[in-house]
């Protein structure tokens, strides 16, 4: 058989294009998206603070990290160690805190989005001894169907959704905090 003879085939036997099916609202009632995902977060490992509690995002992170630390951070309002513009991902090993911008929240899940342009290099959410998102309270929504509307996947050549610092159970049945990545999640909610 001929490769035009089976590609025409294939072609003819083709369906008709379909409409997508439409996808419901799924509302969903209750208290406040933020109250919501504040304790969610909490129950996946994160910490919660609201910037309110702080003068401002530099007294924030140092006071949550009093120690002397080395900071990455795109944020115009924080000091960086380095210039993430400049910097090659592997010297980011050397990273305590990184402090990134985040975007929408999801309730359900305590999940944070985060894409390459919130963080210039897609490792350093995940290299980072400890991870800071700050996440504006207004960009808070209830459930994933409602984050899939706001992001735009197709923006970004990464995006992920954080939730928690990384951890494993699967080492001798036995929880393990930062095991792969950050061993620690702080949510800062403007």
């Amino acid at each position: 058989m001929s490769k035009e003879k089976i590609l025409s085939g294939i072609k003819a036997a083709k369906p008709a294009d379909k409409p997508l099916p439409e996808i419901p609202a799924f509302v969903v009632e209750g208290p406040p998206a933020s109250e919501i995902f504040g304790s969610i977060a909490a129950q996946s490992g994160s910490r919660v603070v609201r910037a309110s509690d702080f003068e401002d995002l530099a007294t924030a992170v140092h006071t949550l990290f009093p120690y002397d630390i080395t900071i990455a951070t795109p944020l115009p309002s924080l000091k960086s160690a380095v210039n993430l513009q400049e910097v090659e991902p592997a010297d980011l090993k050397t990273i305590d805190v990184a402090v990134l911008p985040g975007q929408p929240g999801v309730a359900e899940n305590g999940a944070v989005w985060v894409t390459e342009q919130d963080c210039v290099h897609r490792v350093l959410p995940f290299i980072a001894q400890h991870l800071v998102l700050v996440l504006p309270e207004a960009r808070i929504v209830r459930n994933m169907h409602e984050a899939y509307q706001q992001i735009k996947i197709d923006e970004t050549g990464f995006g992920v959704f954080i939730a928690g610092p990384s951890k494993t159970a699967d080492i001798e049945q036995s929880l393990v905090i930062g095991a792969q990545g950050a061993r620690s999640l702080t949510i800062i909610l403007t």
